[in-house]
């Protein structure tokens, strides 16, 4: 079964769900761990009619198996984060124009050209390890923008502030963009009143603070740095695409990518909007891996196909998910 193309043409639901079950057939067909895992549950492009009724992968599976949906050779393979010991998940990207693709579309969709900005990136736990797609797309984006004060910054919060200052005074538009305890070390640390500067967290402690809840992590960094509001990535190791918040940790998606929200206590049932459960994600840039995952975040679906991330569940074998042998 040949490839479905043209993933960044979609503009409609009607264009989406048509893609997606596209996608279902070619990745069923074409990806061992994840045909046996729809087997599994009886489904199969023969009685699978509508985009809720794919079943979603529990995202473990990156962890224990190759998911891949292709015989090509791997350009890539990024790896999660992980204690000493802890078994890290594993993404086999055989063509990363989809992933360059995905995350340069999407950004312009959210912010614009990259080439606007100086891109500044405080992403110390992520550069500390090999084999990180955030840092690729950040490196990606860095180079983009073909600024020469674009850069990671590490530890030296001081040259860092000096920049900052500097191109604030020019009145050039900045994105700082960095994991929740860098930014919040920043934030305690100096007093600053950002105009032209966007500030985006991509989450997680790393271990090295106290986990927030991201309306008090946010009201910290907001006063912090002088601005209105904080905005927010929702990316990971298993996917293409990811989704933004701009504001209040409310996120939004790509064309090619939805979040679903399923019952925590029947993984193949749905929920409405308001209610909050597990989410699952569709992501169609992932079609050499898989595109349908059921992730361990909890969240809820609001209006006009918006969403918002609560966290993660304490308990990661979730009930109706841990079909994880077979």
């Amino acid at each position: 079964m040949k490839q479905p193309k043209d993933i960044f043409s979609i503009t409609t639901a009607k264009d989406f769900d048509a893609k997606s079950l596209q996608v279902f057939r070619y990745q069923y067909t074409n990806n061992k761990v994840y045909r046996n895992f729809c087997d599994l549950l009886a489904r199969n492009p023969e009685n699978v009619h509508v985009t809720k009724n794919i079943p979603f992968l529990p995202i473990k599976f990156f962890k224990s198996h190759k998911v891949i949906s292709s015989e090509e050779n791997t350009d890539i393979t990024f790896t999660s984060s992980g204690t000493t010991g802890q078994q890290t998940s594993k993404h086999y990207v055989t063509d990363l124009s989809f992933y360059e693709e995905s995350f340069l579309r999407c950004f312009g969709i959210f912010y614009g050209s990259v080439e606007d900005y100086v891109v500044l990136a405080m992403l110390p736990s992520y550069l500390e390890r090999t084999g990180s797609s955030l840092i690729y797309m950040v490196e990606d984006l860095i180079r983009r923008s073909k600024k020469p004060e674009s850069g990671f910054h590490l530890h030296d919060l001081n040259a860092l502030v000096e920049k900052i200052k500097y191109l604030e005074q020019r009145g050039q538009k900045v994105l700082l963009i960095g994991v929740s305890f860098a930014l919040l070390d920043l934030a305690e640390t100096y007093s600053l009143d950002l105009k032209h500067t966007i500030v985006m967290e991509t989450g997680g402690m790393k271990g090295r603070r106290k986990e927030m809840i991201r309306a008090e992590l946010h009201e910290t960094l907001r006063r912090g740095l002088g601005v209105e509001n904080i905005h927010s990535e929702y990316g990971m190791t298993e996917l293409l695409s990811q989704a933004y918040a701009l504001k209040n940790g409310i996120f939004e998606c790509p064309p090619w990518m939805k979040l679903l929200i399923r019952d925590p206590e029947d993984a193949l049932s749905w929920l409405p909007n308001g209610k909050s459960g597990g989410i699952n994600v569709i992501d169609l840039a992932n079609i050499n891996s898989c595109s349908f995952i059921a992730t361990q975040d909890l969240g809820k679906n609001l209006e006009d196909g918006k969403t918002e991330i609560l966290g993660r569940f304490d308990n990661s074998d979730i009930r109706g998910c841990n079909l994880m042998v077979f």
